[in-house]
């Protein structure tokens, strides 16, 4: 489903949980949300968030500080 079509709360979710497995992959020796499709991804809700004017937390991706 193109995130242009998603009701606010599913796109609100989808980006949410992101960034839920972001911080719990934190300290751990494997990331599984590092990889450039989930960030692609991410960052098509988060473009789609802020389109909508819709309050979100940024992700602190590792490697980002």
């Amino acid at each position: 489903m193109s995130t242009e079509l998603m009701p606010d709360q599913r796109l609100l979710f989808f980006y949410e949980d992101i960034r839920r497995h972001v911080e719990a992959d934190r300290g751990h020796k494997h990331s599984f949300t590092a990889g450039p499709k989930v960030r692609q991804y991410a960052e098509q809700l988060r473009e789609e968030l802020v389109r909508r004017r819709l309050a979100h937390s940024p992700i602190d991706w590792p490697g980002s500080r």
